[in-house]
């Protein structure tokens, strides 16, 4: 039926559930999925989960030339294919992907605190609950890791932050289940690494309520262990004088702590390569 309607929208795998979404919303049937008359609306979400499946196929198989997959039906009830046909090459692409897919391989179940938590990198689609792990962050603790007093994070900034590229960033977050069910952030890692890979600059940010119970520390392990198994040097960043908890946990890391040229400002390093001596 997209055929013979000239219907098309176009995506660059990985995909993502707010890019899948995108895909969708660009078809012209989008109007019919939505609901019309007494027809309800198809369930989206399933739909736009097989379309990112679909491309984490294309993403994993390097031999995968071509996927057809007519009729897709879908409906309130979810998606189901009716028949699929696949064509493979002899060998493999040479060249990987212009754009990293989401490292799956990278999630870790722990428990904390007598609590499940999962560590895994950052996604698009957290930004509704990293919004609201913002938002929990005390006046205080905004301060010290953004160097500034401010009070909402901009759009712009928390597609920044969640929105990464994962062959030059990495951000893992402590994420669980609340009382209600739904994914809530707890704390949250980062860095950026140079285009040579030698150094990566990190910052981490754990919810006020939370801070003091060692959550900072099973993130930041978990960020090193990221960037030894990269081949980094060393680690850097930048903490403000009063940031004792910071320059702390870099310490327990077997890192440095020397005061900036700039006024109130603390410089951190962590040389990697020591810690597999």
């Amino acid at each position: 039926a997209a055929e013979a309607a000239a219907d098309h929208a176009i995506g660059l795998p990985p995909l993502n559930m707010a890019l899948a979404r995108d895909m969708v919303a660009r078809t012209r049937v989008a109007r019919l999925l939505a609901g019309y008359r007494n027809e309800p609306a198809a369930d989206l979400d399933a739909l736009c989960r097989s379309l990112v499946q679909v491309a984490e196929l294309a993403a994993d198989i390097g031999e995968l030339v071509e996927l057809d997959i007519n009729p897709l039906l879908v409906d309130a009830a979810g998606v189901i294919a009716l028949n699929a046909r696949i064509r493979l090459a002899p060998e493999g692409r040479a060249e990987p992907l212009a754009i990293r897919p989401y490292p799956q391989e990278l999630e870790q179940h722990i428990v904390w605190q007598g609590q499940p938590l999962i560590l895994r990198p950052i996604r698009p689609e957290d930004a509704p609950q990293h919004l609201a792990f913002f938002n929990a962050l005390a006046a205080d603790d905004v301060r010290l890791r953004f160097f500034s007093s401010m009070r909402e994070l901009p759009p712009s900034q928390l597609a920044s932050l969640t929105q990464i590229d994962y062959d030059r960033a990495m951000a893992f977050i402590a994420t669980r289940q609340n009382a209600a069910g739904e994914a809530e952030t707890l704390g949250v890692v980062r860095a950026v690494a140079d285009p040579d890979n030698l150094g990566a600059e990190f910052a981490i940010v754990v919810r006020s309520d939370l801070k003091g119970l060692g959550l900072g520390a099973v993130l930041f392990a978990k960020l090193v262990d990221y960037f030894l198994g990269r081949g980094t040097a060393f680690l850097s960043g930048e903490t403000m004088s009063e940031n004792y908890g910071m320059q702390k946990l870099v310490k327990k890391f077997g890192g440095q702590c020397h005061p900036s040229a700039e006024p109130g400002v603390v410089n951190l390093r962590i040389d990697l390569q020591s810690l597999v001596r």
